[in-house]
């Protein structure tokens, strides 16, 4: 399928004609379709995460970031992060870490990562959660993670995936750059010839296709 971004912006532009008066702003979101890819098979699962270049609208993703004093030092000015001491990890009941899991993406210093993973694992691996390592420009790698979308394959591995761009009261031209960075993610795993069809949606709306 040719996809083209002048149709990504028509489909949109008809898309808020559902806007509607809700007491809600409502997420638009990106379904797309494949044809003749086996997702029963692990080499061809969507496991993506995609950094919408727009953002997220107020939808910004919650962060966590977990380290050391030192390192979480370097995070003291900033009141949009949470933060942990590497050393309560281990404290954290099953619980509390299902909680954090449910509301935060993680990021944490290089070397509390084994830690993590020996004992949150299993509840962070099955909810996509895994912790990011925070490297090289801390601030940059705070607002990537806010502006953070996972594209996973769920379910019975049926041929299809949804993925949130933005809100209903972004601009049209967001949405499509958005919506863009997404399908572009997606033809890196998948080629293009593989995708049937692509649609949008808001919250309470039909599916238009693009």
């Amino acid at each position: 399928m040719e996809i083209k971004l002048e149709n990504l912006k028509k489909a949109l532009e008809k898309l808020m004609e559902f806007k509607g008066k809700r007491k809600f702003n409502q997420s638009v979101e990106l379904i797309v379709n494949f044809r003749a890819v086996d997702f029963s098979k692990p080499e061809n699962r969507l496991n993506l995460d995609v950094v919408l270049p727009k953002g997220r609208g107020k939808k910004a993703n919650k962060v966590l970031v977990i380290g050391s004093e030192q390192f979480l030092s370097k995070f003291k000015d900033r009141e949009d992060v949470e933060k942990l001491l590497m050393e309560d990890v281990k404290n954290k009941s099953l619980k509390e870490v299902k909680k954090i899991a449910k509301e935060y993406f993680i990021l944490a210093e290089p070397r509390a990562i084994s830690l993590i993973a020996k004992n949150w694992g299993r509840v962070l691996g099955p909810r996509g959660k895994i912790p990011k390592p925070a490297v090289g420009d801390l601030s940059k790698a705070v607002e990537d993670v806010k502006r953070l979308v996972r594209i996973q394959t769920k379910g019975k591995y049926l041929p299809t995936v949804h993925a949130f761009i933005g809100e209903e009261s972004m601009p049209i031209e967001d949405l499509v750059e958005n919506a863009e960075a997404v399908i572009n993610e997606i033809k890196r795993k998948i080629p293009e010839g593989n995708i049937r069809s692509i649609y949008v949606k808001l919250t309470m709306s039909p599916a238009i296709k693009v």
